[in-house]
């Protein structure tokens, strides 16, 4: 819903689609629950890694799994990621739904690599050999045992996200509501 921005507003230098969407109110545990709920629901998201000389460098990535706040994927050891994180174990991990423009970023270290974690196997499942291919040797089969197959771990530090309360259309129709108006979104 479009509200009116208030000179307190203004004059806080507080940026006012922020102060306006910000919850206080909801229980943390609920808020929890909100961040499950659209992280669960989309399966995938951007993985960002810091690369030396470049910068930031994100890539899609499936969830694995997901324990809490932090996230178990599973990887190919000859990709690049992997010298990011030796580098630089800091990470984001960003979603964002485009049916209602829900999203969340979750900043946190890779606590782990491992191409023998006794997890792999438990959070294997088939549509991951399509990202290896069986190169026909019986070793690099893509299946959990294949040495290529690597177990990334993030571990959450900071969290934000932004649950929607409407359709995608009813979004586009508050931001030009707000846009014509000179009031704020709150979507």
């Amino acid at each position: 819903m479009v509200k009116p921005l208030t000179q307190d507003e203004v004059d806080s230098k507080i940026d006012p689609s922020v102060s306006k969407q910000w919850d206080e109110d909801t229980p943390k545990d609920e808020q929890f629950k909100d961040l499950y709920k659209i992280v669960d629901g989309l399966k995938g998201g951007l993985l960002t890694t810091i690369r030396p000389g470049i910068g930031p460098t994100s890539r899609a990535m499936a969830v694995a799994k997901r324990v809490g706040p932090d996230f178990l994927f599973l990887a190919n050891k000859h990709s690049e990621k992997f010298d990011d994180l030796k580098n630089d174990k800091t990470a984001q991990l960003t979603f964002q739904n485009s049916s209602d423009m829900s999203w969340v970023s979750i900043s946190g270290e890779v606590t782990k690599t491992s191409h023998d974690d006794p997890r792999i196997p438990q959070i294997y499942s088939k549509g991951v050999n399509a990202w290896f291919g069986d190169l026909g040797d019986g070793v690099h089969t893509g299946m959990p045992d294949d040495p290529r197959m690597t177990l990334i771990e993030l571990k959450a530090n900071y969290i934000t996200y932004w649950k929607s309360t409407s359709t995608f259309p009813g979004f586009i129709k508050e931001v030009a509501q707000a846009s014509m108006t000179g009031q704020v979104a709150d979507t």
